[in-house]
């Protein structure tokens, strides 16, 4: 553990001592701006902080947790899991409304006619709830490979930033 380490986990030393890092350096720490001389014009507000350059920090992402991505990645594949099943049946419930199956089902009678084709009915065959059970199965196999995908991605980070040293992030402060 570094000594700076130490000092801001408040590690006490051989002699008992506790260190602290100095004012200046501890995060959030802002300089005091000095007094006005008497008998000067006060400063503008927001003068100071407009001549001050933002902070950067750069960073290196060299490990991501995969558990964690495996959490992560389990709850937003169950939401898009959701939303397609919603979706779908929202499109299912507009296409009954509108009357697409109708209109298909008399384009087939027409068009091929005869005894057999009387008793059509595109709705036995893509009916909502067999569209909705497909979408269901496809919904959860696609929760699984995500889950899965996503973990595997991140030990595939983890195993290519151990050898490439990892991605370099560099953070700047807002004004």
């Amino acid at each position: 553990m570094r000594a700076d380490d130490r000092a801001r986990r408040g590690h006490r030393g051989p002699a008992g001592d506790r260190r602290r890092p100095p004012c200046r350096r501890t995060l959030g720490a802002r300089p005091v701006p000095p007094a006005p001389a008497p008998g000067a014009a006060p400063a503008a507000p927001g003068a100071a902080a407009r001549g001050r350059t933002p902070r950067r920090a750069r960073l290196r992402l060299t490990r991501i947790d995969p558990w964690s991505v495996m959490k992560t990645s389990f709850l937003l594949s169950i939401a898009f899991a959701v939303v397609t099943v919603v979706s779908v049946a929202m499109v299912w419930q507009v296409l009954g409304a509108a009357g697409v199956w109708d209109s298909i089902n008399s384009t087939i009678q027409e068009g091929i006619g005869g005894e057999d084709v009387a008793s059509f009915r595109i709705e036995d065959y893509v009916g909502t709830s067999r569209v909705l059970g497909f979408t269901m199965l496809v919904a959860a196999i696609d929760v699984v490979l995500i889950t899965a995908a996503a973990t595997l991605v991140a030990f595939l980070y983890n195993m290519s930033a151990a050898l490439l040293g990892g991605v370099e992030i560099t953070l700047a402060e807002d004004n």
